[in-house]
């Protein structure tokens, strides 16, 4: 028995990079409910053009926003605080997601080391809660995620 929790335990420690990874440790479908408040500006639109979630076009569509370099959805017309974040690096992952959707501006100015940054959205989700479904439901809605080590 000992030994089986200790082949368990290890699997655990295997797989937490991977989960750390950016993948998803929210409820996809409690996502899908809280997104309808995002949907006013934000569509869901995969590389086809087919239409997962018809929303607004203030904000850039949400399709495979896992590990995009945040700023480079071609067409979209992004504020130059989050431009600058992704020119320095920022690619969404669930822990910068989660900051980000808090706090758009309080993100952009402790990532950009910049008192001044400002962003494009101004809607806040202060649940935490709600933050890692939305990033959940998103994930799931984008293109597979593979593993990464």
């Amino acid at each position: 028995m000992k030994k089986l929790l200790n082949t368990t335990f290890g699997l655990c420690l295997l797989s937490a990079p991977v989960l750390a990874d950016g993948h998803a440790t929210g409820d996809a479908v409690a996502g899908e409910a809280v997104f309808n408040q995002c949907k006013a500006c934000h569509s869901i639109v995969d590389a086809d053009d087919n239409v997962i979630l018809r929303g607004g076009k203030n904000g850039p569509n949400l399709y495979g926003v896992y590990t995009r370099v945040a700023g480079t959805v071609d067409g979209f017309r992004y504020g130059d605080s989050l431009v600058e974040a992704g020119e320095a690096g920022l690619a969404w992952k669930e822990a910068d997601f989660v900051a980000y959707v808090e706090d758009p501006r309080k993100f952009l100015r402790t990532y950009n080391d910049d008192s001044r940054a400002r962003s494009n959205m101004s809607f806040k989700l202060r649940a935490e809660e709600d933050r890692l479904n939305v990033w959940a439901y998103l994930v799931s809605v984008g293109p597979e995620v593979k593993a990464t080590n």
